[in-house]
């Protein structure tokens, strides 16, 4: 190589950085369409080392990481992947010198634990499921339940605010005491209407006030037809009290993700 063109290599190299989305089996070839971060958007490679490789592709260091858009094609891309094979997915993405580093720093050092995980992984994916209650229904419901918020709700009935402010608070914390206990109950209800599908299951934090429930599911992918049976009958019993919304298969977030590099 000339001098001319080690120089402008090093300069391309100086210029641009990797970005690591995932780690997967080595025998996965990304699809021709596969589009990764990056306004126009990247395309995909992979880099191997011995059983195990990793999603990647190369990035300009000039411009801002994490953008809304950024978020969703890595989203995508390892949802997508999660859908037909196992993957270790980086959450936030990360990013590496170039391809050496990849291996080196990545992919070598936790061979075998990602490799373990993902054979752990295999023919399953993540599920989020969650459950919202439908506000005017609840609050009935509570209201009929519960003689302290029907008394406060009574007193301050057409009354000034300022002159029920006290009874006002009073009312919305019995409301938000009953709402997580009504929480509580219908998460049990959900994890035992799962449990015949033998799934994993964690609780996620309530997303909104309003939340039934907030689960992500790692689910044998065979069984995905079985928890769309079990969601509408939950959804059938519970018509117009919680909505529910079933997002996946997606990567495995909520199970296991890989070692961000170092960078």
């Amino acid at each position: 190589m000339s001098d001319a063109s080690t120089a402008q290599a090093s300069e391309r190299e100086q210029r641009t950085a990797v970005y690591v989305y995932g780690i997967v089996t080595d025998d996965i070839e990304p699809a021709p369409h596969a589009r990764g971060i990056g306004d126009p958007p990247t395309a995909i490679s992979v880099v191997r080392h011995g059983e195990i490789a990793a999603l990647i592709s190369e990035i300009p260091l000039d411009r801002p990481l994490g953008t809304p858009d950024d978020l969703t094609a890595h989203a995508q891309l390892l949802d997508g992947t999660a859908a037909v094979a196992p993957v270790l997915p980086l959450r936030f993405g990360g990013v590496v010198t170039d391809t050496e580093a990849v291996e080196n720093e990545l992919l070598a050092p936790n061979h075998d634990e990602f490799r373990s995980a993902l054979a752990e992984l295999e023919g399953h994916a993540q599920f989020v499921i969650r459950g919202r209650y439908v506000e005017a229904t609840i609050l009935r419901e509570i209201l009929d339940e519960n003689a302290d918020a029907a008394r406060l709700r009574a007193e301050i009935h057409d009354k000034p605010e300022d002159a029920t402010r006290d009874a006002r608070i009073a009312l919305g914390e019995t409301v938000n005491r009953a709402i997580e206990a009504k929480r509580a109950e219908d998460t049990r209800r959900v994890v035992s209407a799962l449990r015949e599908l033998d799934p994993t299951v964690r609780e996620r934090d309530p997303a909104h006030e309003d939340d039934a429930f907030h689960l992500a599911v790692l689910l044998d992918l065979s069984r995905q037809e079985a928890l769309m049976g079990v969601l509408t009958e939950l959804g059938e019993e519970w018509e117009g009290r919680v909505r529910l919304d079933l997002l996946g298969p997606m990567a495995s977030y909520d199970f296991v993700t890989a070692h961000q590099p170092s960078g």
